[in-house]
């Protein structure tokens, strides 16, 4: 790995959607695709408490930004080999934007959904310990429409489902993509926990090519089973066509 996370200055960083290093070795790679990215502001005490020790909830616009990303995922090793039907899943996070005590800003995950049972065992049990669940998931496109579907199979407790219809806008110029569009999006780390305390990974990857978006539907419980309140008004949407991504290996 080469190159180092972007530091804050005084208030708020300057923020862009370029990454700020690179990840030479990876540990695997992946293609995020067809994704959507909903974000609602909360209270930040609501989501801080939630949160590990060594983590702190970053606020933009004087909120805690908490995001449901449904999209398909494509794994393949280091190398990019893939094996068909098993490196390829559906898969929604659910997700909070952190800074750690060394002043590093990266995406903490309430929990994850994948539809490849052998992909959610892997990562519960891997070195990144994230909070994965098997669940039965489909995603559809028509044209300008896309529609996801999740329904949580295990481990328990369950069920918890989220249904979301989404309707693509035009694409934004990158020169205009807001502060806050690269807040929300713009993120080049994941925090898990490990043996009691927070470890970390680089992903890298591409500017994400976005788009507007509008919900036609979101109907979910993915939120709440997290231990957030449930929304109260309409999200900020996002959609992407996609994005290759290099994942390095944990960090502590």
């Amino acid at each position: 790995m080469t190159g180092a996370d972007a530091r804050p200055g005084p208030g708020h960083p300057a923020l862009t959607g370029d990454c700020p290093f690179t990840v030479d070795r990876p540990i695997m790679r992946q293609r995020w695709e067809r994704l959507t990215f909903l974000h609602w502001g909360f209270d930040p005490a609501a989501v801080q408490r939630l949160l590990p020790d060594g983590l702190t909830v970053e606020t933009r616009d004087g909120a805690a930004w908490v995001g449901l990303v449904p999209f398909f995922m494509r794994v393949a090793t280091p190398d990019g080999r893939r094996v068909p039907w098993v490196s390829n899943f559906c898969e929604t996070n659910v997700r909070t934007y952190v800074r750690d005590e060394a002043g590093r800003s990266g995406i903490w995950f309430f929990s994850l959904d994948a539809a490849r049972l052998g992909a959610v065992l892997v990562a519960r049990g891997g070195p990144y310990r994230l909070p994965y669940f098997w669940s039965a998931m489909r995603l559809g496109q028509r044209g300008q429409e896309m529609a996801y579907l999740t329904q949580r199979r295990w481990p328990r407790p369950a069920p918890a489902t989220s249904r979301v219809q989404v309707a693509i806008g035009d694409a934004i110029p990158a020169d205009e993509v807001s502060e806050l569009e690269h807040f929300l999006t713009a993120r080049w780390r994941l925090f898990s926990v490990t043996a009691g305390r927070p470890s970390s990974a680089r992903a890298g990857h591409a500017r994400w090519p976005l788009h507007r978006a509008t919900a036609r539907l979101v109907d979910d419980q993915l939120i709440a089973a997290a231990g957030l309140p449930v929304p109260t008004s309409p999200p900020l949407v996002h959609w992407s066509p996609g994005v290759d991504v290099a994942i390095g290996r944990p960090e502590k």
